[in-house]
């Protein structure tokens, strides 16, 4: 009621009326007017927030809040507190984000007196979130709002469009290779995310552990260390942030503490091929370094919750999983093909020309691309004087590489066991053309360019004799 008294035009009009009547009165009140209007102000200032409240039970704006605690939903104010009463025009909405001005700060505050703690509501103080927002796009998200609406009661998997977005784009920068660049956005979106008091550990969490994999490529086995940690204590035996560590730890050479990351893997999900790997490669180095009692050295191996474990089991195997098994099956591959390709060059040089010749047909499974393995098995069927298939290898060869110096002679060798001594001399020009110095190939043409002859000779006297 005072404050309305001492309103401009309530103190103009009540100053009149006493003047008129009473100069006695007039110059005591005139006195207490000027006195008391800066107190009244300095109160207003320093309680900018204290609101008439009736007495009856009537049921505060914070009640919605608490109510969400019990997993109903809850409702968002739009311009009014829900029972409260209404608010004062220089009062931001409970739940909204406003601005003043141009300033660089944004605050948050609620009708009713209540503290935002975790994300539910608790009686007693204001909540206050303040962001810096300058040229770079630090503190507040990229593309941001001041006058927009934060919802901190946010449940998992529903961050605010500003920091959604920072998300996204990290992922897009990591995708394509541009480390750094996501390192940064994820930063950034971890840094609005825990100013904010959101509370969502399992957004959090996913936050750390994709800035995590930004160190991890950046060779920043450390930092990436730490954050896993951090992602593990929002969301313990969460897969992801478990092999990163992991993967760091054993590119530290702290070989015991990747060996206990990978037993956890496994207990999460035990097909994770990779896990399986790096534990006996592990092993290995852990009985190198330990000796024989190595395993009494390692820290305790958590025990995962069997909750944990069928959950991780019925989730599908993710796109880092899968991709630590193609890279692994293409390894294996690759060892497998050089030790086939070892042994039939192993029989070439013994002169078995059919075991070599089984063991390059299995290296042309694993690659079917490869252009020298045709060349080789093609002598082994010159050599076993199969000269059709070392033919079919030569053409195979060329159409791989079409200016391949051996499976030219060798198809000329081929077609000169088929007897067709013109596709050989062809062959064997065509080697020479590449590499005067080729002497065999030189040898090869003379003779059969006689054959050649020879061939011509008969031919006209087959013609002659019908």
């Amino acid at each position: 009621m005072c404050n309305k008294l001492l309103d401009t035009q309530g103190k103009i009009y009540v100053f009149c009326i006493l003047c008129f009547y009473s100069p006695a009165v007039n110059a005591y009140l005139f006195a207490l007017w000027i006195i008391k209007v800066p107190i009244v102000r300095a109160w207003q200032r320093i309680c900018p927030l204290i609101h008439y409240q009736p007495v009856g039970g009537e049921e505060s704006a914070a009640a919605p809040a608490e109510r969400g605690d019990m997993g109903n939903a809850q409702k968002k104010s739009h311009g009014r507190g829900e029972g409260g009463p209404h608010s004062d025009s220089n009062h931001s909405h409970h739940g909204h984000w406003k601005s003043r001005g141009n300033s660089d700060k944004y605050k948050v505050s609620q009708e009713s007196p209540s503290k935002v703690v975790n994300g539910t509501g608790k009686r007693g103080s204001t909540a206050s979130l303040k962001a810096d927002q300058n040229s770079s796009g630090k503190g507040a998200p990229a593309g941001g709002n001041a006058g927009g609406t934060v919802n901190l009661d946010a449940p998992c998997g529903a961050l605010p469009p500003p920091l959604a977005r920072l998300k996204n784009e990290g992922n897009l920068f990591f995708k394509n290779g541009q480390f750094a660049d996501a390192l940064e956005k994820y930063s950034q979106a971890i840094t609005g995310f825990t100013d904010s008091g959101i509370h969502s550990p399992e957004d959090l969490c996913i936050l750390y552990s994709n800035r995590a994999a930004c160190y991890l490529k950046d060779g920043n086995s450390q930092d990436c260390i730490q954050d896993c940690t951090r992602a593990l204590e929002l969301q313990p035996f969460s897969l992801k942030p478990l092999l990163r560590r992991a993967l760091a730890y054993e590119s530290l050479e702290r070989y015991r503490k990747a060996y206990v990351d990978y037993k956890t893997v496994l207990q999460i999900d035990i097909s994770v091929q990779a896990a399986h790997d790096s534990v006996n490669r592990i092993t290995k180095l852990l009985i190198e370094q330990d000796g024989p009692e190595w395993r009494e050295k390692l820290p305790e191996i958590p025990l995962v919750p069997l909750s944990a474990q069928q959950h991780r089991r019925e989730e599908p195997p993710s796109a880092e999983v899968l991709q630590a098994q193609a890279e692994k099956a293409a390894r294996d591959a690759e060892v497998l093909f050089t030790s086939l390709k070892q042994e039939g060059n192993d029989y070439v040089k013994k002169s078995q020309y059919q075991e070599a010749v089984g063991k390059y047909s299995e290296c042309l499974k694993l690659k079917p691309e490869e252009c020298a393995i045709y060349t080789n098995r093609a002598l082994c069927y010159v050599k076993l004087e199969r000269f059709a298939e070392a033919k079919q290898d030569c053409d195979a060869a060329l159409k791989l590489e079409p200016t391949n110096k051996k499976a030219f002679y060798r198809r000329a060798m081929a077609n000169k066991g088929l007897k067709d001594y013109l596709a050989c001399s062809t062959d064997l020009q065509e080697v020479l053309q590449q590499d005067p110095s080729v002497q065999e190939a030189e040898r090869e043409l003379e003779e059969v360019t006689v054959l050649l002859k020879q061939s011509l000779a008969n031919a006209r006297l087959d013609l002659n004799i019908r």
